[in-house]
């Protein structure tokens, strides 16, 4: 375990953390913009927003990562295994970060909208100075559980030879022929990053609920 505990920690840092830090940030951005077109768009953009949500939650993220990797190739689009993981994780994140937000923006209290324009505020502003504010205080908890889940579920891109940590154990395992004792290891980085988030999240969620208190106050 100790001699394993290098390679681990690199694969881990090198690959799985960046996987996950710019799917979930490239998807919620995918997923805001999915949501914000189903929500006001054009009716073709909000049927096409809804096949893709529909898509992506209906098929499993292994499949997709194949068909990207394995698939794209037979028509011409040859990816890099950390592209085509890129690419299918924020597809996913995308798909199901959307339901949240949109989830979120239907939370608002539509006087919330009538108060902004009141004030003379376009659609725009009452997004970004109103609407935004509010959602994320209500979005945290679940895009925070979507995050924990994604740093589990880059383990799935070993199966697409991207190095992250799971890849890294299996070939740990290949030449040590010791799976019990590295997988325990890997499941242990996993753990240990999970519950890192898990306490930021925790805290993340107290501080926003003491500013909901103080600002009740202020009222």
């Amino acid at each position: 375990m100790v001699d394993s505990l290098p390679s681990l920690f690199w694969a881990c840092l090198q690959f799985t953390v960046p996987l996950t830090l710019l799917s979930f940030f490239l998807g919620l951005a995918v997923g805001f913009l999915a949501a914000v077109a189903r929500l006001f768009g054009p009716r073709p953009l909000s049927i096409f927003v809804r096949f893709y949500v529909w898509l992506i939650r209906g098929t499993p993220l292994l499949v997709q990562l194949f068909l990207i990797f394995y698939g794209l190739p037979s028509v011409g689009i040859v990816l890099d295994a950390f592209t085509a993981a890129l690419i299918g994780f924020t597809l996913n994140v995308g798909a199901y970060s959307s339901e949240i937000v949109r989830a979120v923006l239907l939370a608002i209290p539509r006087g919330q909208w009538e108060a902004a324009y009141s004030i003379g505020m376009t659609w725009r502003q009452a997004m970004r100075r109103t609407v935004v504010p509010q959602a994320i205080r209500i979005a945290v908890p679940p895009l925070s559980n979507t995050f924990i889940s994604l740093v589990k579920d880059t383990s799935l891109a070993a199966a697409i030879t991207v190095p992250e940590l799971f890849r890294a154990g299996q070939r740990i395992v290949a030449t040590t022929y010791e799976p019990l004792i590295i997988y325990i290891e890997v499941a242990i980085f996993y753990l240990a990053v999970s519950s890192v988030l898990s306490a930021l999240q925790t805290r993340l969620e107290h501080r926003l609920s003491r500013h909901d208190g103080h600002a009740e106050v202020a009222r």
